[in-house]
């Protein structure tokens, strides 16, 4: 019997009340992974006609491969947690057995007094042998409490033996789970290997068009810099005039009462801010890249690069008023919105649905995204996020 509960706890997953945070962390990080192979999954089929390979597809594949390796770690931490536990689900195991043990023996004990001696004191001749009534009385009481200790420890036993039944009916289930993680971890191992395989296959396809990638990457380069000039300038000058607003005393560019409190609002919401697109996913991640292709190339992202689905539009993260909207020689609409002392920034749109002034709010669309129909199809969001004239990394802001 030993054995066999030994051997049955050590496959045990049931979690510990101290590990349910780590749980609910895992169980979100689980739902992000999976959320993002969904998309991914979505947007790769609508290429998957595609004669040629892209770099459009490059970059969904290596963020659906980074989705997918964090969905195998959050298996392989599931499977650590129930392994941690294994230690000390094995000592309980052993503790319920030798308490098992310790009732049976005492009431085997019991037994032996009770039926192998009663021959000897029968218990209604021990209790009318007595010289007085009260020690009568006080033999009788004995008599009855042994009996009634007798019934309590047989119950003690009961209680004990379905509280194992029933942890054993637990742990058959918690074997199972754990066996189905590593059935999905080892599903999910081979789609990765063949992701990887895929994207290496690109990968070296495309390396052949090394002058074609730098002609476009220098082009790319070249639009997001005008985009970045124009858009510093503008915060540069409407920071200059606020500056001189509040020395003169003035309250023409001065933040007014809302927009103090959009500003805490915004701010207070860092990390909980709704997505600029219903749903997509990051393509192009802030500060120094390595670009997916080109070897020592990198790239200096002001803002992040969001993909969705074609005819998708842009919405604003948070209540607030359109400042600008503009478009430079060979690129299409940015629009600007402020929320008090923070903007936020949505390039690379065709179709604007709003103009300067109108106060909006979160989730509102503002306009069309681009779709690039000689690259698969490809609509990208260039997103930023400011507080007065400092760039701010804007996956710190939206929610994760």
């Amino acid at each position: 019997m030993k054995k066999i509960l030994s051997i049955l706890f050590i496959f045990a997953s049931v979690v510990l009340p101290a590990l349910s945070q780590t749980v609910a962390e895992l169980e979100e990080r689980r739902k992000k992974a999976l959320k993002e192979l969904e998309i991914t999954s979505s947007l790769i089929s609508k290429t998957a006609e595609q004669k040629k390979t892209s770099l459009s597809q490059i970059n969904i594949l290596r963020v659906e491969i980074n989705a997918r390796q964090s969905l195998i770690n959050v298996m392989n931490q599931e499977l650590r947690n129930i392994d941690r536990n294994i230690g000390q689900l094995r000592k309980e195991a052993q503790e319920k057995q030798a308490e098992m043990d310790k009732l049976k023996g005492e009431y085997a004990k019991l037994m032996y007094h009770s039926y192998y001696k009663k021959t000897k004191y029968e218990s209604l001749m021990f209790i009318l042998s007595a010289k007085s009534f009260a020690e009568s009385y006080r033999r009788y009481r004995y008599v009855q409490q042994y009996a009634e200790f007798a019934q309590n420890k047989a119950q003690e036993i009961e209680k004990v033996k379905a509280d194992l039944e029933n942890k054993l009916a637990e742990i058959e289930k918690a074997r199972l789970e754990r066996v189905a993680v590593l059935n999905d971890r080892r599903k999910e191992n081979a789609k990765l290997q063949t992701e990887q395989r895929k994207q290496s296959n690109f990968v070296s396809q495309l390396s052949r068009k090394e002058k074609d990638l730098r002609r476009e990457l220098k082009k790319q380069q070249d639009q997001a810099n005008a985009i970045n000039r124009r858009i510093d300038q503008i915060i540069a000058e409407e920071a200059r005039k606020s500056q001189k607003a509040q020395a003169a005393g003035t309250q023409e560019f001065a933040l007014t009462k809302e927009q103090k409190l959009l500003s805490g609002g915004f701010e207070k919401n860092q990390g909980r801010l709704p997505w600029p697109v219903e749903r997509g996913v990051i393509v192009g991640r802030f500060g120094v890249q390595a670009h997916a292709v080109l070897k020592y190339v990198t790239t200096d992202n002001k803002g992040i690069y969001i993909q969705t689905a074609p005819n998708s539009d842009a919405r604003a993260v948070y209540d607030g008023e359109v400042t600008q909207r503009f478009s430079i020689p060979g690129s299409n609409y940015t629009v600007i919105v402020r929320h008090g002392n923070y903007r936020t920034v949505y390039s690379n749109l065709t179709d604007i649905y709003v103009k300067v002034g109108d106060n909006i709010k979160a989730r509102q669309a503002i306009g069309r995204i681009f779709v690039d129909n000689e690259d698969d199809n490809k609509s990208v969001l260039y997103f930023q996020v400011w507080k007065e004239r400092d760039i701010q990394n804007p996956e710190n802001w939206i929610t994760r």
